[in-house]
């Protein structure tokens, strides 16, 4: 008797303390989710939100509809600035770049990347050393020869001005002893348009940004800022592919790796379930074939950096660019 006594107990016991202590459930959105691409139609960032959202669609990672919105005004301050206005709304995802930290160091925005809550990089953006196909120069050396000889006469366009492309110009100027008149367009797109005119002399254009004009014959890449030479896959040209582009370093310009990540975050004071939740969905959406695809036909290198990887990165980052910045005198604080 007192052993069926003691069974209840302790059986009472489990029940009311499993009433006291439910358990947790996993936070999932139970209504629709905006991605919000700080950049126009048509652009990396852009391309990278619809990219996720049609891989989510079709693998149903999510029971919820996901709909892209641009908001790319200001270099994309636009989109971070809406972000950072909506804090604890977990259905608000922002897609960028590393200009979530770089712009707010050299122009007057209304936001700090600290306002949003970081969830990952997933993708490396690759910069290329781009001339015209009829330049007189081979190598990187013959090009930046060319230059020293002629400071400040050699047009050096790309998107943007204090950006990641003037970064990128201003650090082949110091590593190279040379000077360039660097020339701010919307886009690498719209300076690839320009150097096929023979308006300016280089661009640093993402392989995507200058690929059609490669593949049209109006320029060639001299050389790309990667560690070792890009993966081999389909020619561009009838005869040569990404892989047989030399590296920066091997080439004669000592620039060992230049990148730009294409970064996902949420608004700030969202929770870390909440966080989890995207985490995750980010990761299953890089399992897939779609994801592979994507990352070949724009010629990135994948990535995924999150939680204190990601804080890491940011940290080196923003070490390097404000170093160029500070000698460049564009902080603004």
């Amino acid at each position: 008797m007192r052993l069926a006594t003691g069974i209840a107990i302790l059986a009472l016991g489990a029940t009311l303390g499993s009433i006291a202590t439910p358990a947790l459930a996993e936070w999932h959105p139970t209504k629709p989710i905006e991605f919000v691409a700080t950049a126009g139609p048509g652009g990396g960032t852009d391309n990278l939100a619809r990219t996720i959202q049609s891989i989510i669609t079709k693998h149903k990672l999510t029971d919820q509809p996901v709909i892209v919105v641009n908001k790319g005004g200001g270099s994309g301050a636009e989109g971070y600035t809406y972000g950072k206005a909506l804090a604890g709304d977990p259905y608000k995802v922002i897609f960028g770049t590393s200009n979530a930290w770089q712009q707010p160091m050299v122009s007057k925005v209304a936001f700090k990347h600290t306002d949003l809550t970081p969830i990952a990089a997933l993708a490396q953006d690759e910069f290329l050393l781009w001339v015209k196909q009829d330049a007189p120069y081979k190598t990187v050396t013959d090009y930046l020869k060319a230059v020293a000889a002629k400071p400040g006469d050699f047009k050096m366009g790309g998107a943007q001005s204090k950006d990641t492309d003037e970064v990128l110009t201003r650090l082949i100027e110091k590593t190279a002893n040379v000077k360039f008149t660097y020339i701010p367009f919307k886009s690498g797109a719209e300076a690839a348009v320009q150097l096929a005119g023979g308006h300016i002399d280089s661009h640093v254009n993402n392989p995507s940004e200058s690929l059609g004009q490669w593949r049209g014959g109006t320029q060639r890449p001299l050389c790309a800022f990667t560690s070792e030479r890009l993966p081999k896959g389909p020619l561009i040209t009838a005869t040569e592919g990404w892989h047989d582009v030399p590296t920066c370093v091997e080439s004669g310009l000592n620039i060992p790796r230049f990148q730009q990540p294409r970064t996902v975050w949420l608004p700030g004071k969202v929770t870390p379930d909440q966080v989890a939740f995207y985490v995750a969905m980010m990761k299953k959406a890089q399992a897939t074939p779609e994801w592979k695809e994507y990352i070949e036909r724009t010629s990135q290198t994948e990535t995924f950096l999150a939680g204190p990887d990601f804080e890491k990165f940011m940290t080196e980052d923003i070490e390097r660019v404000h170093k160029i910045a500070a000698e460049q005198g564009w902080l603004v604080n």
